[in-house]
């Protein structure tokens, strides 16, 4: 018996097995949860294939969180799959390169308007989609990188995760009367495809190795995993607009 059993889950944000949304789906399953995923465009291939890697081959669903007729289909989407929802991971981010790795100054409006639609709006957007499934106990779970401070090469990604975290709060507030909780893990950096992507991210890779009081495995995405599998299950029922870090206890430590 899981901790998860009989649970329906969407996870967004799986693109290869290096991804913490493809951990937690593997996770979830094992937890005996079922679990349908999301992608969009292009990328829905690659999706199709990673989600034949899991325990159980989870079906892929369309869905470009920016999107207002993706939005619009996605309830009838899911219930080609599941008869009602009581989780939701959101692990969506994205910046255009000029909104990166220092050009904090020079980055145009519309750049960062694209950040923060993608990788903060989008919670709720698709928490809102979702809503006319979500039963009372559900849990929505979304990943994020510490927006309190000011890091290096993070620029408007950094504003954005600060956004998403503010929205997070705001809708366990607003969600919170219909017994939907919503919180968030902050991990540590680990090597995703998002990461990759974030010049000089290397240098938040030697920070943590040599600074996080657990240490930190910058290629184990499955701490993160776990804590999002246990935010989505019963075990935190008086919980919401919280934010679990999943660093190694770097957060917790001065200079």
């Amino acid at each position: 018996m899981g901790i998860l059993d009989g649970k329906r889950l969407l996870i967004t944000g799986v693109l290869t097995e290096s991804s913490i949304a493809f951990s937690a789906a593997r996770l979830a399953q094992e937890q005996g949860a079922t679990v349908v995923l999301s992608s969009f465009g292009r990328q829905s291939k690659i999706t199709q294939a990673i989600a034949r890697r899991l325990p159980t081959p989870a079906p892929v669903i369309e869905l470009d969180a920016t999107n207002a007729d993706d939005l619009a289909a996605l309830p009838d989407r899911l219930r080609e799959h599941v008869d009602g929802l009581d989780g939701v991971v959101h692990a969506i981010a994205f910046a255009p390169k000029t909104a990166l790795g220092g050009n904090f100054l020079k980055t145009e409006w519309e750049d960062v308007a694209t950040a923060l639609h993608v990788s903060a709006y989008s919670l709720k957007a698709i928490t809102v989609a979702a809503q006319p499934l979500l039963s009372r106990g559900s849990s929505v779970v979304g990943l994020t990188f510490d927006g309190r401070f000011a890091w290096p090469t993070y620029d408007w990604m950094g504003v954005s995760k600060a956004t998403f975290e503010s929205t997070a709060r705001y809708l366990s507030k607003f969600l919170g009367p219909e017994g939907i909780r919503v919180n968030l893990v902050s991990a540590g950096p680990l090597r995703t495809t998002a990461a990759k992507s974030i010049p000089g991210f290397e240098t938040f890779e030697d920070t943590w190795t040599q600074r996080a009081p657990l240490g930190w495995d910058n290629k184990d995405t499955e701490p993160a995993g776990r804590a999002i599998v246990a935010l989505l299950s019963d075990w935190f029922p008086a919980t919401t607009g919280e934010m679990v870090h999943v660093d190694g206890g770097l957060h917790a430590t001065g200079a």
